[in-house]
């Protein structure tokens, strides 16, 4: 298999391209450095693009290497033949080169391999043939009994070739790709009640869909309710149709054993073939299903860490909770805490007037721009008493609900210890809770992605390759925004282009000790950063106050000196970059030719393209052009919901079916995909992403279950 021309068709990219691409990859380049920094060498190909690519060269270099193991095999059995051979060079699946080695592959006890012990393959082999006529087979395999084998009878003796041909149906590669063939275009998928207790999983007490047609979320669900004990899962294929494909490929009429080998070719479809490709059907679809989740739940998590920071704000955050009363936190808008404490508006005590003052009294002397309330137990009496008291604010105030998932996580993790020693557990969620709306991607990174609750099923999916795909959203996030070299944490260092965990923490180390960088150069004193490392991370890093101003712009070091001429040519100077930036470089280098631009500084021109927004916005933060964040100065209540009410709201997870957004009642509302918009789409995805604020109207309420039901439609 050619490897490259594999990849060109697949992903529609230029053979020069992707050997590029290959090359970088093999090189040791992070995918954040090839897609900032080699566009020209990828023809721009994106992060995600990248990731992809690298993820298929992966599986089909595996391919290969399994290819070269198989046939290796089976010549050193003695049996590798011109046709193997052919049929695993085509082979473009592991699955395809599996089903043809099975016949070779050691195999444990079976009742084949005993029937072939007691001499029985020549018997198998001649009824197999077709070759005999108007015979008794009883006569026949008479020849055959052998008591010392254990071969007492002429029955012992078909019933032995009988599990030998049994056998020989179910390991042919054939057999089981037309009958593979037939499951995943006829075959049906169905489950059953295993219990009479009611269930979330009730729906599928009886229930069945195509295997075609079934989506991920709801084999995600049929698993998940297998698993528990609530469902009995299985799938059902016609078993006339099957046996006729068989028969098709193994069967010849007319003979005295057609009969014979119709009913082995019987008990290997129900004994062998139907168990092997159901576990084997379920396994893709689970897989695919799987797949789906991960994706989801990627395309989720990126604009929530990407969501727009609210900078310069001083945040009082409420952690709720009942007994235990309402943990309160201080940031100022250096991320500093001024305070914490705690306050008990909730029952069981219901401190509400006692609560309040404290409230008014901590937006007055801290000069509070907003509260932050995380989205846990009792955040909806808390968010009615914090609505309720910014009333009374003589200082303008407004709210959030903060989706608080995983900051229980960080406050009892190493690192949530390590930075506030002196709290405990409830007071570092609390300043978790205010961070999370002062900097989202900042502080979400000190958490594991999969804690931070966002897409489905996430507990049901490999935990591997979730953490492996979630890292690299998280890489490809921190990477595109940039961090300040001189007050980014560990927990966002180690996400930056070629910076591993230990090398986060000498950097941070050699700051304490030697104070704050004054240029990326002297990144290459920092312990473990080689050349290699510096090369991956300096144009991520950013010194605003540093040498140069080059150094508080995604431009690289090794661009630098492009950057200057570029700045030459058109008549400014670094002072302007440091001031207000090179206004109008762009028009001006449109104005000259960009190509001829792009050449006189000895760059392609998707470089130059990049260092000219550089220039012209130094120190830009690219979520800034995200649309903000919802803030809230007042709330509804579930009751105060009318049919045919608009609302503005905010989508909070985007899933197969549809969207949960939040319209301020606490009770976040479903867009089902058929109310998202008026065309058709195969996946909520294709119109909106987490963090949309958008426009809903009221479906339906249903207050018992807690359920309501909007549509974006007409609205």
């Amino acid at each position: 298999m050619d490897i490259l021309k594999s990849l060109c068709n697949e992903f529609a990219v230029s053979e020069t391209h992707i050997k590029n691409i290959v090359e970088l990859i093999d090189d040791g380049n992070t995918i954040p450095f090839i897609a900032r920094y080699r566009k020209e060498m990828t023809g721009s190909c994106d992060d995600q693009k990248l990731r992809e690519i690298n993820d298929r060269l992966t599986y089909l270099r595996n391919l290969e290497k399994r290819k070269e193991e198989v046939l290796s095999s089976i010549e050193e059995q003695g049996k590798l033949t011109e046709e193997i051979s052919a049929a695993v060079a085509e082979a473009v699946t592991l699955a395809e080169v599996e089903d043809i080695y099975r016949p070779y592959k050691q195999k444990r006890k079976t009742r084949a391999s005993v029937a072939k012990e007691k001499g029985l393959e020549p018997l198998a082999e001649l009824l197999l043939s077709f070759t005999l006529k108007g015979v008794d087979l009883n006569e026949i395999a008479t020849e055959y009994i052998n008591a010392e084998k254990g071969v007492e009878s002429a029955e012992d003796a078909l019933q032995g070739a009988s599990d030998i041909i049994a056998e020989q149906i179910s390991d042919s590669p054939d057999v089981r790709r037309v009958l593979k063939d037939l499951i995943n275009k006829r075959g049906i998928i169905k489950s059953t009640a295993k219990t009479d207790d009611d269930s979330v999983y009730a729906m599928y007490y009886e229930y069945q869909e195509p295997v075609a047609k079934i989506p991920s979320h709801r084999i995600l669900a049929i698993n998940r309710g297998e698993k528990e004990g609530f469902l009995k899962v299985g799938i059902e294929v016609e078993e006339e149709t099957a046996l006729s494909l068989i028969h098709q490929l193994f069967i010849k009429e007319g003979s005295s054993s057609t009969e014979f080998c119709k009913n082995a070719a019987a008990d290997s479809y129900s004994r062998l073939i139907l168990p092997s490709l159901e576990r084997e059907t379920r396994n893709n679809l689970t897989e695919k299903a799987d797949e789906q989740a991960i994706k989801m739940f990627g395309s989720n998590l990126k604009p929530l860490l990407m969501q727009p920071p609210i900078k310069n704000k001083t945040v009082l955050a409420v952690d709720p909770a009942y007994r235990t009363g309402c943990k309160l936190a201080v940031v100022d808008g250096n991320s500093r805490v001024l305070f914490t404490g705690v306050i008990y508006p909730t029952p069981p005590q219901s401190k509400i007037e006692e609560s309040e003052k404290r409230v008014l009294e901590l937006i007055k002397k801290y000069n509070i721009d907003c509260i932050s309330i995380g989205n846990g137990t009792a955040s909806k009496e808390s968010e009615i008493f914090i609505a309720d008291t910014i009333k009374k604010s003589s200082r303008p105030v407004s709210y959030m609900v903060v989706n608080e998932a995983g900051a229980s996580v960080y406050s009892a993790s190493k690192l949530g210890a390590e930075e506030f020693p002196d709290f405990d557990v409830s007071v570092r969620s609390a300043v978790s809770i205010a961070r999370r709306l002062q900097d989202p991607l900042s502080e979400l990174v000190k958490i594991e992605p999969k804690s931070i609750g966002v897409g489905q099923y996430q507990h049901d999916v490999p935990p591997a390759r979730l953490e492996e795909s979630l890292s690299g959203v998280v890489e490809d996030c921190v990477n595109s925004v940039g961090v300040d070299l001189n007050t980014a944490s560990v927990s966002l260092l180690k996400y930056i282009s070629g910076i591993s965990s230990s090398t986060a923490k000498n950097i941070v180390a050699y700051r304490e000790e030697n104070g704050a960088f004054t240029g990326r150069n002297e990144l290459k004193k920092v312990k473990g950063l080689g050349p290699k490392a510096y090369q991956q991370c300096a144009g991520f890093l950013r010194i605003p106050k540093g040498k140069t101003p080059l150094d508080n712009t995604g431009v690289h070091p090794e661009s630098y000196d492009a950057a200057k001429k570029l700045l030459e040519i058109f008549g400014y100077s670094q002072n302007d970059v440091a001031s207000n930036g090179a206004a109008g470089i762009s028009g001006k280098v449109k104005d000259y030719g960009l190509a001829k631009a792009a050449e006189e500084c000895g760059i392609g021109t998707p470089t130059l393209t990049d260092i000219m927004a550089e220039l012209e916005k130094p120190g830009r933060d690219i979520r800034d052009d995200l649309p903000k964040p919802m803030l809230r100065s007042d709330i509804m209540d579930m009751n105060d919901l009318k049919e045919g009410m608009e609302l503005t709201g905010t989508v909070r997870n985007v899933i197969d079916f549809g969207v949960f957004v939040d319209i301020g009642v606490h009770q976040d509302g479903l867009v089902h995909i058929s109310q998202i918009c008026d065309r058709f789409i195969k996946h909520p995805s294709e119109v909106l992403k987490v963090g949309d604020v958008v426009k809903v109207k009221v479906l339906n309420v249903d207050a018992q279950k807690k359920r309501i039901s909007l549509t974006m439609k007409n609205v």
